[in-house]
């Protein structure tokens, strides 16, 4: 008797019309380059790669409309049509009245806490990112960590495990007072937690104290659309909205936003801050002139502001944002079926692997994270990155190394780049570094660069 099908295949929701070569290399060549690169992917060049999946930032692939708005492009220094083409569409999907573009989504945090942040001020956040909270620590705030405690736990399957937890807040403001907090910073999803999700019922619970003491909130709306697919799939109430209504929802209940375009926007480089606060806005929009460029180009070409404005139509279409967090479902799912440890649920934008469940042997001073992602590029060529340790830096009152709960090496899926078959390649090389990583040493730090050393780093071998 025939075997019944139970289920339908879904596939992307779009075909290939340009490809780009990329080299093949062998595990001798890839472990030369690993050397010359001190043992840090970030310092590998690209053509030594085979499948990238460093980052999703700037690394998508654009659409043929988005290439058509390229070029049409209006290079005036003042007052580029694209910049209204962005605006109106950051209206429209946002709901913010006011936006400044910048070159990408670090120069829209650097600007947000210059103008907030004064030395000696605390901001609570939802798991701390690398340039946030050096941003933060710049402008002479301290980032308070006030993050669920199930986000420190890779195999707990809360579903929202990107929540702040009140009660961790509420200390934070009886301890150093209201007027201490400029604001609230909140990441959705949480990308050092594992890409984990923020519920809406969260986010108006925080909204509702925030409120009650007199705090703002901002938003790290990065991948917001990721986390409003995660609401839509998993929390009750949302099941029949939209992508875009659940996303225009969620940053109704925010003072402002920033925003990396290179993620959800599905662009190659550009960022902008958004607020319905005029005095940021205001302020915001002569720093701009001082530090990216005019308030109507933030440092980006007219075309790039067309990709951004056009992206942003597009990176709200269920049916597309389906099949990105599909994909990584399933690299997530055939890891689990080989007990690769990862971090649980799979997230949103990459698979995480818990790399002190992976090589239990390694002390955390030896950069087990680092190290398996250097051993899985050597093995295959595939390329991730550090998320544990080296990520973490060091204390800035102390000047000792941070110890993060978690130690994990991501597997970041740029968008509409790869298929299902690089992912088996992807797949197949973690299980062999997995069946032979007992024999893994770890990684000794050589050179430290001032700031953000996990960029520049390098490491020899133990």
């Amino acid at each position: 008797m025939a075997k019944k099908l139970t289920c339908k295949s879904w596939a992307e929701p779009f075909k290939v019309k340009v490809v780009e070569p990329i080299k093949m290399t062998t595990k001798t060549y890839r472990e030369k380059a690993a050397k010359e690169a001190g043992y840090n992917t970030f310092l590998l060049k690209s053509e030594d790669v085979y499948i990238d999946l460093l980052t999703d930032s700037g690394t998508n692939a654009m659409s043929d409309y988005q290439w058509a708005g390229m070029m049409l492009g209006d290079e005036a220094y003042a007052g580029s049509r694209n910049f209204y083409n962005l605006w109106d569409n950051i209206k429209k999907y946002y709901g913010f009245p006011y936006f400044v573009p910048t070159h990408q989504g670090r120069a829209a945090e650097h600007l947000i806490s210059k103008i907030l942040i004064k030395p000696g001020d605390y901001i609570p956040g939802n798991m701390y990112f690398t340039t946030t909270r050096q941003h933060q620590e710049l402008a002479g705030g301290t980032f308070v960590d006030v993050i669920i405690d199930e986000a420190n736990e890779p195999q707990n399957t809360h579903p929202f495990k990107g929540n702040v937890d009140l009660n961790k807040l509420d200390k934070l403001v009886k301890e150093v007072g209201a007027k201490k907090i400029p604001y609230i910073s909140l990441a959705a999803p949480v990308n050092m937690a594992g890409g984990q999700p923020v519920s809406m019922a969260n986010i108006i619970e925080l909204e509702s104290y925030a409120k009650k003491h007199g705090i703002k909130l901002w938003l790290d709306a990065t991948r917001a659309v990721e986390n409003a697919y995660f609401i839509k799939q998993r929390e009750k109430g949302y099941e029949d909205k939209t992508i875009a209504q659940i996303l225009k929802e969620m940053c109704s209940h925010f003072d402002g936003i920033w925003v990396s375009a290179k993620k959800d926007l599905l662009v190659n480089i550009g960022g902008f801050l958004a607020t319905r606060n005029k005095h940021v806005y205001e302020e915001a929009r002569n720093m701009v002139v001082v530090y990216e460029g005019l308030h109507t180009y933030g440092g980006l070409a007219g075309r790039d502001m067309e990709a951004m404005a056009r992206g942003i139509e597009e990176m709200t279409n269920y049916d597309y944002i389906r099949s990105r967090i599909g994909q990584i479902e399933y690299f997530g799912k055939k890891l689990m079926e080989y007990n690769i440890p990862i971090v649980q649920p799979i997230g949103g934008h990459a698979v995480f692997l818990d790399a002190k469940r992976f090589l239990p042997h390694l002390k955390q001073i030896e950069f087990p994270a680092q190290t398996l992602a250097i051993e899985v590029y050597m093995d295959s060529g595939v390329r991730a990155m550090e998320r544990g340790i080296v990520s973490a830096g060091r204390n800035k009152v102390t000047g000792e190394h941070n110890y993060p709960k978690l130690e994990l090496v991501r597997f970041t899926l740029p968008r509409r780049v790869y298929t299902q078959a690089h992912i088996d390649v992807t797949f197949e090389s973690i299980v062999s570094v997995y069946e032979n990583r007992k024999k893994i040493k770890g990684l000794k730090m050589v050179y430290e660069p001032k700031y953000l050393r996990f960029f520049q780093a390098r490491f020899d071998r133990l």
